[in-house]
């Protein structure tokens, strides 16, 4: 393959359920999709499991096994790739949490696990939890950064510490805050839990008088007044991409696990401009970075989360809108001309479009079960791009 180029593009959460209220239909088959019409009727189109069938797959193991890594053998927890795709260097004996700006109440019951999506002034919140110490637990650093909107990563560095704990996130909003506790009942995990939950209580403390949140109640706004954890974990080990497939890797997305993923495959993360890994982006910056991206490297995926966040905020024509969006007008590539090929040139174009989850169900919110009526769908499209 080293003579052609391919490019793998992953819809975030692009499947869901046909609802009552819109005709019966699914928000991608309500949105006005011509170029990827064409795409599947001159392509291949199939069913695939990223994991193993009757498995939900979630965003870290799933988009783990598009990249060609077994989560069963290479997978070490969402919170190292969160925080590798957040800049941060992890030591071997670092534990990265993924982490969440959220509100709770009075009683620490969850009102809001993402704080309404918090985004203006999320940085000037990080600043002040950045600055929280660990005391009750002797020789423990805590690093505390930013991502995408109320996404944020805790890692903690230092001696005697295990992955092997609970999170503080209860992953459904109006119950309580959950006390982290060791897993394996090691002195090495209850040291760490110890970290978590006195850090956990101090974001409380950095959080719920601060400036930025008087004024977002004022607003009539939920306050980010916690941060809840999941997702414990260490560095992972991977082998290179280049290695495992003789391939020239790059990556194009906005979103922190993906760039993580990337990061640890060794596989260049293509910054670009406008690619915010939230619900507004960029996409004629991400085409135009594909483009540039492909003429030193022969296997490019972009990642796009906005459907995604729409479908877990039961947003079903917000859904179908960014979904549509990429279909606005030609894009770069809109001359080339479609072939049926079994043997391609040289220069031909793969172009995979792939949903790796089951469905992301604006009526629900979770990710859904990938049952066979909703199985993810892949489509390969065969280009001729040598004109």
């Amino acid at each position: 393959m080293a003579d052609k180029r391919a490019v793998l593009i992953v819809v975030d959460g692009m499947g869901d359920r046909p609802l009552i209220d819109h005709d019966y239909k699914t928000p991608l088959e309500y949105a006005n999709t011509p170029n990827m019409d064409r795409l599947a009727k001159g392509g291949l189109v199939g069913l695939l499991d990223p994991i193993s069938p009757g498995v939900r797959p979630g965003s870290d193991v799933a988009n783990l096994a598009l990249f060609g890594y077994d989560p069963a053998k290479y997978y070490t927890g969402r919170g190292p790739l969160e925080a590798l795709g957040a800049g941060i260097d992890l030591g071997p004996n670092d534990i990265a949490f993924r982490a969440n700006f959220a509100t709770v109440d009075d009683d620490f019951r969850v009102e809001d696990r993402r704080a309404g999506r918090i985004r203006k002034g999320a940085s000037k919140l990080a600043k002040a939890v950045s600055e929280i110490k660990v005391e009750s637990v002797p020789g423990i650093k805590t690093i505390f950064k930013p991502t995408v909107d109320h996404r944020a990563v805790l890692v903690l560095r230092g001696e005697k510490l295990s992955k092997n704990v609970t999170d503080t996130d209860p992953q459904e909003e109006g119950l309580k805050l959950v006390i982290s506790r060791a897993t394996d009942g090691s002195e090495e995990a209850k040291r760490t839990s110890a970290a978590v939950n006195e850090f956990v209580k101090r974001s409380h403390e950095a959080l719920r008088e601060h400036p930025l949140n008087q004024e977002r109640a004022n607003d009539g706004e939920r306050p980010a007044n916690i941060i809840l954890t999941r997702g414990a974990g260490t560095r992972p080990s991977l082998p290179s991409f280049k290695s495992m497939f003789d391939l020239r890797g790059a990556c194009i997305t906005g979103t922190a696990l993906i760039k993580g993923i990337a990061t640890a495959a060794a596989i260049d993360v293509i910054d670009v401009r406008g690619a915010t890994g939230s619900i507004k982006t960029d996409y004629e910056a991400k085409a135009k970075a594909v483009i540039e991206g492909a003429k030193d490297k022969n296997f490019v995926v972009v990642h796009v989360k906005a459907p995604d966040i729409a479908g877990h905020d039961a947003d079903f024509k917000g859904k179908s809108s960014w979904l549509r969006i990429p279909h606005g007008r030609p894009g770069p590539r809109s001359d080339c001309r479609a072939r049926r090929s079994s043997k391609p040139s040289p220069e031909t174009q793969r172009i995979q479009r792939q949903p790796w989850k089951p469905r992301t169900d604006t009526r629900t919110r979770p990710h859904a079960h990938p049952n066979r009526p909703s199985r993810t769908k892949q489509t390969v499209r065969v280009l001729d791009c040598s004109a």
